[in-house]
């Protein structure tokens, strides 16, 4: 009798392992055929391409933040270095008459540089980088705002376009980096020592330590990683608006946040993939564009978007919780 409520228990542990393993998921299918079903606009191939242009531009971004919360961290400051870093490369252009050849990759290295200055300060002044992030968050949109002096910046080359704006074949060119940064993102995290570096890093820091990991230096570099990538998201929503403006980025790192929570990033460390960051980020696309077709109001949307955060939260809770419970049981047996 024993042996076959073992074998029970053990197989529902299992199946709910596997439930929450797909359950981002079964959210993403079960979204998609309620909306197909309630708006008859929704499955166009046109507004497809449309749902996964619009969340492009934050998926790219939380590639980076990924990194970073695998590792135990966190970056709340992303959107306000692409608010920094997209007025930057604007006055490069417009003022200076810098070459878009030259400007881009000082845009990517402004936003390494701004992602490095996060890393170094959770580790000299070894404070949660929930803080740190915090802090810098609001110094880079305020100076964001001391450069761009109460205007929207224009004048830029037409070549600039083409990175927001443009298409290759019938697919446009933000979706196709999107992917090639998810694809690289995707082969660092899984294939290479470095890739596991970070998980390390997140599951246990001192064990990383003690296992030879440069736990300072991968914190630094994580986050100039995550920067880096930002500064990509910077150039892509500069091209797309084609002015620079300080409303640019505000609030993406809401959506990026969301996305990873919801594609089973753990919010502690130490667990999350890149399919599963591309679900969440999915979930947050269908979402928003369903609302858009529905003409909620931007404060409805907003509540929307804060009730899926707080139930990614909550999930993720609830999934270490119980795998506690089942390595507690297992000792026990």
């Amino acid at each position: 009798m024993s042996n076959s409520t073992a074998k029970f228990s053990e197989l529902r542990a299992n199946a709910t392992v596997e439930l929450r393993k797909y359950a981002p998921q079964m959210i993403l299918l079960a979204l998609v055929i309620y909306f197909s079903i309630i708006s008859p606009n929704f499955m166009t191939s046109r507004n497809i391409v449309i749902i996964i242009r619009q969340v492009s531009f934050a998926a790219i971004s939380a590639v980076g933040i990924i990194f970073v919360m695998i590792a135990g961290g966190i970056d709340l400051s992303i959107g306000s270095q692409i608010v920094m870093t997209n007025i930057v490369m604007a006055i490069m252009l417009v003022d200076w008459n810098f070459p878009l050849a030259l400007a881009i990759p000082l845009t990517l290295l402004l936003g390494a540089l701004l992602g490095a200055i996060n890393g170094l300060l959770s580790v000299v002044l070894n404070v949660h980088p929930l803080i740190i992030t915090l802090g810098t968050a609001s110094i880079f949109k305020g100076m964001g705002y001391i450069f761009a002096q109460s205007r929207n910046i224009m004048g830029f080359p037409d070549a600039l376009r083409w990175f927001g704006q443009g298409y290759i074949g019938p697919v446009p060119v933000p979706i196709i980096i999107m992917i090639i940064i998810a694809l690289i993102g995707s082969f660092i995290l899984t294939k290479t020592y470095f890739g596991r570096y970070v998980f390390a890093l997140g599951g246990n820091e001192e064990a990383a330590r003690l296992a030879g990991v440069n736990i300072n230096g991968m914190k630094v570099i994580l986050y100039a990683m995550c920067g880096f990538i930002s500064g990509i998201t910077s150039i892509l929503l500069l091209s797309r608006v084609f002015t620079g403006q300080t409303a640019t980025g505000q609030g993406l790192e809401f959506d990026a946040l969301t996305a990873a929570l919801l594609g089973g990033v753990s919010f502690k460390g130490g667990e999350g993939t890149i399919f599963g960051l591309m679900t969440g980020i999915l979930i947050i696309g269908v979402l928003n564009n369903a609302m858009q077709l529905a003409s909620f109001p931007d404060f409805s949307q907003s509540v929307v978007k804060g009730a899926v955060l707080l139930i990614a939260v909550g999930f993720d809770v609830y999934q270490k919780s119980a795998k506690a419970k089942e390595t507690v049981r297992k000792v026990a047996v």
